[in-house]
Formats: C-alpha cells, structure tokens, sequence
C-alpha cells in the first residue's frame, strides 16, 4: 500500500504546473516567442499529469480487495502512460506553431523581461522535479518519477528555449526561433515515447530491475552454499510493489517444521535486498525426480 503522504508530491507538483503556466505564458505574451509559446504548452501536459497522478496514487493507494487481491499499484501505469500520451499531443502542437511561425517570421518584443520570467519558471521546475525525483525512487513510485523526469525534460527544454530566443534577440535571426521550438517538440516526442514504453512494461507484467534479481540471486547463493537449492524464480513490478515466487528444494527427511523456518529466513533475506517486495516460496524435496519438473516458466 502507498504511503498516503505521496499524495502531497502530486499536489506540489500542479501547484508547480499552475505556477509555471503563468509565468511561461506571460513570458509568450511579452515577447511573441513561438519558442517561448511551446515551453508554456508544455507546462500544461505538467499539470494534466499532475492531476493524473493525483487520481492514480489516491487508487493505488487503495487496500488489496475480493476483486484485487494484489492490491491497486498497477494504477500507477495509467498516469505514466497518460501523461506520455499528452506530452506527444503537445509536441504535434508545438510543431504545428513552429512550422506557421517559420512561415512566417515575427520579430520579439520585450525579450529581457520575458526571459527573466521564464528563468523563474525553470527554477521553480527543476526544484519540484528534484523533489519528485528522490521520493519516487525511495517509494518506487513511477507516477512520481515520471513526473519528475517529465519536469527535468521541461527544465533543459526551457533552457534550449531561453538561450535560442537570447541568440534570436542578439542575433536578428528571426528563424532560428521556430527551429529551437521545433527541436523541443522532438525532444518530448523521445520523452513521451519513452514513459509509454515504460508504462507498457508494467501493465504486461515486467522483472523487477536486474540490479535487484541478482541482490536475490546473491542470497540464494549463500543458501545454495548450506546445501539448498532453488528454481522458477519469477518476478514481476507493480506500481511500488514487487512480487516474487520461487521454490526451495529442501532435503526430504526435514520436517514441514524445519523447511518452514529455513523458507522464513530466507524470505527475511530477500526482503532485505528488495525491501518492497511480497515474496511467494513452495518447499519441494530435493530426492523427488518430479520436483525439477515444473522449473521452467509457461512458454
């Protein structure tokens, strides 16, 4: 189950969105920078993903149920895969204005405030993003590190924008400020692509990192070493939860006693390597022939 607090981050990051929409639009409006118009645009994708977030962490956050009996953290998928869905709608439409504006150059106004506003608008950004960023990898949450990468992608793409409207003010090259805004559209598409790749992985019930698969292959090692054995480990991620099963082939002659308690420990042992993860281990006898004979996973 989520930590109920995780919702706050959700809430930090519209006021985040609502903030920078404000800034980055008046910046558009002093200037009439189409590069600066698609940093504001982007900064609308933040707060619809925000609000998915919050809908979909106040689900996941939903105690395992008759109907769910693995819990709701799956939940987390839809907003990752929202919100990379909205981050290519507003690429189509950067692109579409930069393409116009190409067309048909316009000279900026008022660049030095603008910039400046926009500058704050990036601060306020990356500030958030760095914050989203550490509580979603403590909690694994991957709504709020999507968010958090999607907030990082808008800081160094308002960093683009910012030095391409300076070059464009200092310049006089009126085009080279649909093509900046161009670039950003590319940019998110990689972006938005790659938080849909991710959420596909989750909803179709990808291994857990193999960093932490080879955390618990070491532990089963040490086991292996006091003459146990293992097979059919399976892992799979949902939401900030992991779940892992495999079997543990124990000497025939021990007790239901004794390969219970041995199955504890190890269990202990894992969830010291992963700690967030519900484990599922069957006792098999070593001696047994038809043991072996379900190691491998369904094909």
């Amino acid at each position: 189950m989520l930590p109920p607090s995780l919702k706050r981050y959700a809430w930090l990051s519209i006021a985040a969105a609502l903030a920078t929409i404000l800034l980055k639009g008046w910046a558009w409006w002093l200037t009439g920078s189409v590069g600066l118009l698609s940093d504001a645009l982007e900064s609308f994708v933040n707060l619809a993903g925000a609000m998915m977030a919050l809908a979909m962490l106040s689900l996941a956050s939903l105690p395992a149920d008759d109907n769910h009996a693995h819990g709701h953290g799956k939940a987390e998928y839809f907003s990752s895969a929202f919100e990379g869905f909205l981050i290519l709608l507003a690429a189509v439409g950067i692109a579409y204005a930069a393409i116009e504006r190409l067309l048909n150059p316009q000279p900026l106004e008022a660049v030095g405030i603008g910039l400046g506003v926009s500058v704050i608008a990036s601060i306020i950004n990356l500030v958030t993003a760095r914050t989203l960023m550490g509580v979603g990898r403590k909690y694994k949450s991957i709504t709020l590190e999507a968010d958090a990468h999607h907030l990082l992608t808008d800081v160094w793409t308002s960093v683009g924008v910012i030095t391409g409207v300076g070059l464009v003010w200092a310049s006089g090259w009126l085009w080279l400020d649909p093509v900046i805004a161009l670039l950003v559209a590319l940019n998110i598409v990689w972006t938005g692509w790659q938080l849909l790749q991710r959420s596909a992985g989750g909803l179709m019930d990808v291994s857990i990192p193999e960093e932490e698969i080879r955390a618990i292959e070491d532990v089963l090692d040490r086991y292996r070493q006091q003459g146990l054995a293992f097979h059919a480990l399976r892992t799979r991620q949902a939401g900030t939860r992991a779940f892992i099963s495999f079997h543990i082939l124990v000497p025939g002659a021990w007790s239901v006693q004794q390969g219970h308690d041995w199955s504890e420990r190890i269990e202990a042992d894992i969830r010291q390597a992963v700690s967030y993860a519900h484990i599922t281990t069957h006792l098999e006898p070593k001696e047994d022939p038809i043991s072996l004979a379900d190691q491998e996973l369904d094909r």
